[in-house]
């Protein structure tokens, strides 16, 4: 997938492009249906399928009190969208300068003059312009002036529930982990890089890998997780580890200690130390504790661990 700074950094003419226009933080399965639309549309007519999106989120520049914390990352969300088969991605910095711009020039300008669209797919909620001006029926009335197809995707729910990225938020802070995955299509997760920590796993019998996670905006609760561990700056991904994981501060070993994600790989044997990983969360086994001493706590981890293996043994897309 080509990734382009906007529509003024488009080196080349697009092919009759079909252009998916949103945020798209997290690429939920709604985000994922609005894609999958203008995917079709654009191989139906042999024409580049795209997706137009911004950076950063247009609430960090017109709300920034109210502003959610991201799912995920920019790199991550332009991995998920590549995945869906897009062709291009146009990643427009989101200034108030373009938020002021009226709707109709601001379909004109982007999408007739420079993407010269042959179709546009957006969400039932679409909003945009000056003061949110423009919705699905300016850009329907657009689309008919110029001959272009535009496709406005009804709500799309998971287990009832309407999928957006404020209830993937509202899932994952709540320590709702299924409950995010329906929404998402497949489990929450963040990156981060394996660093040396405490070292305390090694000495008790449960090495972990420390992953700092520190850029990460969006995080379950503190407490005890099965999880899975992938290795991701290969050329290839490393195959899947099943973990039982820790996001707490160790409050066994004193208080004040930083918020750290521990993973202890099962059946594993190696060194991570400087690889990028990424940990998947697949349920939430308990809240954090304090344990009277070392051995109780030992104890209860090997049954976080009998815990984990459980989870993941009702999942046989983790197998493997």
């Amino acid at each position: 997938m080509e990734i382009f700074d906007g529509h003024r950094a488009l080196f080349r003419p697009l092919q009759a492009p079909a252009v998916a226009i949103g945020n798209f933080d997290g690429v939920h399965v709604g985000h994922q249906r609005l894609i999958d639309e203008a995917v079709a549309a654009a191989h139906s007519w042999g024409g580049d399928a795209v997706v137009y999106t911004f950076d950063p989120h247009p609430s960090r520049v017109l709300a920034p009190d109210r502003a959610p914390p991201m799912i995920c990352s920019r790199e991550r969300k332009l991995e998920l969208i590549a995945a869906r088969g897009v062709d291009a991605c146009v990643v427009e910095p989101f200034t108030r300068e373009l938020a002021s711009m009226a709707p109709d020039a601001f379909l004109e300008r982007v999408f007739a003059e420079v993407f010269g669209a042959r179709g546009l797919v957006v969400g039932h909620d679409f909003a945009f312009g000056h003061k949110r001006a423009g919705n699905a029926d300016t850009l329907r009335a657009f689309g008919a002036a110029r001959g272009i197809d535009v496709r406005v995707i009804e709500p799309v729910e998971a287990g009832g529930v309407l999928a957006s990225s404020s209830q993937v938020r509202q899932r994952v802070s709540g320590g709702d982990l299924p409950g995010a995955r329906a929404l998402l299509g497949r489990d929450f997760d963040t990156d981060g890089e394996v660093v040396t920590g405490a070292r305390r796993g090694r000495d008790i019998g449960f090495p972990t890998a420390n992953v700092d996670a520190g850029a990460a905006e969006l995080m379950p609760p503190p407490g005890i997780y099965a999880t899975w561990l992938r290795v991701v700056d290969g050329a290839e991904p490393d195959r899947l580890h099943i973990a039982a994981t820790s996001l707490g501060t160790n409050p066994t070993f004193g208080p004040g200690a930083p918020l750290t994600l521990e993973a202890h790989l099962l059946d594993f044997s190696g060194d991570l130390y400087g690889r990028r990983v990424r940990v998947g969360f697949i349920e939430r086994l308990r809240g954090e504790e304090r344990f009277d001493g070392v051995e109780a706590l030992v104890a209860q981890i090997g049954r976080d661990v009998e815990q984990t293996r459980k989870v993941a043994a009702n999942r046989p897309d983790l197998a493997g």
